[in-house]
């Protein structure tokens, strides 16, 4: 579409009570500024993030994290002059280092321009679009509820917005309005460069508001339409609450989207998936397990209370219990219970429970038994544990990495295994065992325990 759109992120977000940004607070694995951001990507191609520099470098923190997460990403990064132009509306506006024009919006690329907030991370790219095909020079979103606290009133008569007032304005008889502003807007081009620079901040709060646009707008006749919209779409996040709030409904939409791909999910409501998690095939997802980060998970099963963590499965049950960490591929596996795998590579392996595999290769038609553990750390540095195929390993055995284990091995139970094994070999590394005669006695009474009998 040929529109330019405008995501205000200048907001301190004090009510957060976090040094954190507001808007890299995150939802379902996912920054909150991130979600407008690609809700923004899919109806343009002119995007302009406004920012706050403060001494805790918000800024900084914010441009950082968005370079890890877009690549290839072109946005257009703006700084607030927030101690001569604060508020929406300052947001706009170039700053005082635009000396005479300080007032005067930024260059966009479009004629139109929609207006998002950065803490509203619930909008859909299908709404924002009819927000724009909407041909009025400017065009609001309109929002009714039955509890409108927090809001700014809108007032509207004969199906035109007349005025907006802000909560912090408003009268008493005023705040019984139900109509509200939702806080986001489109403009023509013409509108902001016109009535822009005559905004000013005689207010309570001493600020520079977007709606005063709109004001001056209506007084010369300018036609505001409004388009009412969803209360979901536009909730927006300025406590710890709201954003718990905002994670239900995110987790809601990703559930029915992964049910509607075809899998099948045990309680839904207790499962907890983030943003990135993709499925594939027919899967089966039981009751409280997470699935983080950009997970990939094909025909599988992933059973009650597991833990998944940035790794692919794929054709292969996991859990229950079990806990996958980061950069695991897990493929054609049975991983039972109470099993840890990390940065680990396995192939056609059955690893019943209770074992440790970290930085490790297992090869297909490998058996790893109860309490086997891959020891990749020497204190400084993390080493690695290649298995081959057809390998058994027997319960409760140590593997001391860096170690090579070729296939048709045996390990038996109980060994530590320090220097690599060839194919075909048995590995045994038990002491002798001994029996003393009458040792229990030596550390118990006599007198609590009945001696055996000769």
């Amino acid at each position: 579409m040929n529109v330019s759109v405008v995501i205000l992120a200048a907001g301190a977000g004090t009510r957060m009570k976090s040094k954190m940004p507001k808007v890299l607070h995150k939802i379902c694995g996912k920054e909150m500024l991130f979600y407008s951001i690609d809700e923004a990507l899919q109806i343009s191609d002119d995007v302009h993030i406004v920012l706050f520099h403060q001494e805790n470098t918000i800024k900084e923190r914010v441009i950082c994290a968005y370079k890890q997460a877009y690549a290839n990403g072109a946005l257009h990064f703006h700084l607030q002059d927030h101690a001569h132009y604060p508020g929406t509306g300052g947001a706009l506006m170039q700053g005082q280092s635009a000396g005479i024009n300080a007032k005067k919006p930024f260059c966009y690329q479009y004629d139109e321009i929609l207006i998002l907030n950065g803490d509203m991370p619930l909008v859909r790219s299908q709404t924002l679009k009819s927000l724009c095909q909407n041909k009025a020079q400017i065009v609001m979103s309109v929002l009714h509820l039955q509890n409108p606290f927090g809001y700014g009133r809108v007032v509207i008569e004969s199906g035109e917005v007349q005025r907006i007032i802000e909560q912090k304005d408003a009268t008493e008889s005023e705040l019984v309005i139900q109509d509200v502003n939702a806080g986001v807007y489109k403009f023509h081009k013409s509108i902001l460069e016109l009535y822009l620079p005559q905004v000013q901040n005689a207010n309570n709060q001493q600020e520079f508001y977007l709606t005063d646009v709109i004001f001056y707008a209506k007084e010369n006749g300018v036609k505001i339409a409004a388009l009412q919209v969803k209360e979901e779409e536009f909730m927006g996040v300025n406590s710890k609450i709201q954003l718990s709030s905002a994670q239900e409904v995110m987790l809601q939409r990703l559930r029915e989207k992964a049910m509607e791909q075809g899998v099948i999910m045990h309680l839904p409501h207790t499962i907890y998936i983030e943003s990135n998690v993709t499925f594939s095939g027919e899967c089966i997802i039981e009751q409280g397990v997470q699935i983080l980060g950009d997970s990939y998970i094909s025909d599988s099963h992933i059973k009650a209370h597991s833990v998944i963590e940035q790794s692919i499965i794929e054709s292969s049950d996991v859990g229950p219990l079990a806990h996958i960490r980061p950069k695991s591929h897990i493929k054609n596996t049975h991983i039972g219970n109470f099993v840890e795998t990390k940065s680990s590579i396995l192939r056609g392996v059955k690893v019943g429970h209770l074992s440790y595999l970290g930085d490790c290769e297992v090869d297909e038609g490998s058996n790893i038994g109860a309490g086997v553990i891959t020891c990749n750390y020497d204190g400084k540095a993390k080493h690695k544990t290649i298995i081959g195929k057809s390998v058994f390993v027997g319960s409760d055995v140590q593997l001391i990495a860096p170690l090579k284990i070729e296939s048709n091995v045996l390990i038996g139970a109980g060994s530590t295994i320090t220097k690599d094994i060839e194919y075909g070999d048995l590995a045994l590394s038990r002491t002798a065992q001994q029996n003393i005669k009458d040792g229990f006695f030596k550390f118990f009474s006599p007198k609590n325990e009945e001696k055996k009998e000769e």
